[in-house]
């Protein structure tokens, strides 16, 4: 039985003011093409379906397209919830769901609930763990000794029967980690040696009586301790930390007395997420100039002030995210020591002092008064009266 293994789809994301649902669509829509092209007799969706727990009208309509198109098809879905995922908004419905095959577990309820499959001599049990806290667990397991995610992950393995003669599938939404070995991390999971976007860390060793598993929460594609255990990542770049990820989607072929086989089918945007460094003369030259309609990072290296460089750049790049700066003026300001710069200086002595190193010049009153406001909205500064 052949299975596509995807997660982090964030349906409703956007990129700075740039909404990405035509994007997420194209990508999709590539989804289904592969999952005809192979004959897919099922997917696994591993959490985070949705970029916010309250999702917006567009990405409910776009979930349920992508749902109803792989119903048509006869492929069974298999979906568990994420972190940014709202349990009971995705679970709405899911009996329903059903009657199509399409599995959705949102609510962790005491229980590692799971599906079983068959073809031929291939008999497979899909076991789909949503995204849980450890007191969420604690809950239902109150004589354990639960202090953290690995407990409560390690909790309810140990109260699942497995049977271990047949193959065994795991779906699941947490951090994952090999001995010494963390996940590349990319996108807003955020950073830590212990947990990532406040979940917490787990080893992946726990996992051993799983045939494959089937893992979202990290974006970057990867191998956890061993090729069965794997992060599809996101199918799109959805940070300038992903700008060199090869975006792909798991094929996981299924057999009976043989190991699980695995093939990475590329992933190609509608609109690439890059990164480019260099003076603003350099990037907008029209020998350097390519994929215009790409989502834009770009770095420029000009020692001199550059006023409206956003406006310049997308006239060339009208998908331009953010522009930075690294020349001797940023560089200074990385390497000072931020304690000794602030001393007993008020607000407007920093800024000043701000502008000497960044631009090189004095702040002038127009520019003064808009960085007063902006601390005043921001509560940064109080006045009397």
């Amino acid at each position: 039985m052949k299975f596509l293994h995807i997660g982090d789809l964030h349906l409703g994301k956007s990129l700075s003011d740039f909404d990405l649902i035509e994007d997420q669509r194209y990508i999709l829509d590539q989804i289904l093409h592969i999952a005809d092209e192979e004959s897919i007799d099922g997917v696994w969706i591993a959490g985070d379906v949705y970029d916010k727990t309250v999702p917006s009208e567009a990405a409910t309509r776009l979930l349920d397209y992508f749902l109803n198109e792989l119903a048509r098809r006869k492929i069974k879905v298999f979906m568990v919830s994420g972190n940014h995922d709202s349990d009971d908004r995705l679970h709405y419905g899911s009996d329903l769901f059903k009657a199509n095959q399409i599995f959705i577990e949102a609510v962790f309820d005491g229980t590692l609930h799971k599906q079983s499959v068959s073809d031929g001599d291939a008999e497979i049990d899909i076991y789909m763990l949503p995204f849980v806290k450890a007191s969420q667990v604690r809950h239902f397991f109150p004589e354990e000794a639960i202090e953290n995610y690995e407990d409560a992950v390690r909790t309810i393995l140990k109260n699942t029967p497995i049977n271990k003669n047949i193959k065994n599938i795991l779906v699941a939404h947490q951090f994952v980690a090999g001995k010494g070995e963390d996940p590349a991390l990319a996108g807003s999971e955020g950073m830590g040696t212990q947990s990532v976007g406040t979940v917490e860390k787990i080893g992946y060793d726990c996992l051993d009586d799983f045939d494959y598993v089937a893992l979202g929460h990290i974006h970057s594609p990867q191998r956890v301790g061993r090729d069965e255990v794997r992060y599809a990542g996101s199918p799109l770049k959805y940070s300038l930390s992903e700008a060199c990820n090869e975006k792909s989607v798991p094929l996981v072929t299924v057999s009976a007395g043989e190991k699980v086989r695995i093939e990475l089918i590329p992933l190609k945007p509608m609109r690439n997420l890059r990164h480019i460094k260099g003076t603003m003369k350099e990037l907008l030259d029209k020998k350097n100039v390519s994929g215009t309609e790409d989502f834009i990072y770009a770095t420029l290296t000009d020692e001199d002030i550059i006023n409206d460089a956003m406006g310049i750049f997308q006239q060339t790049y009208p998908n331009t995210v953010r522009i930075d700066f690294d020349n001797s003026h940023t560089r200074e300001v990385e390497q000072a020591d931020i304690g000794q710069i602030a001393g007993e200086r008020s607000f407007p002595e920093l800024m000043e002092e701000f502008y000497r190193l960044m631009y090189g010049c004095e702040i002038t009153e127009e520019e003064m008064d808009v960085m007063m406001d902006a601390a005043r909205e921001a509560g940064v500064i109080h006045e009397a009266g």
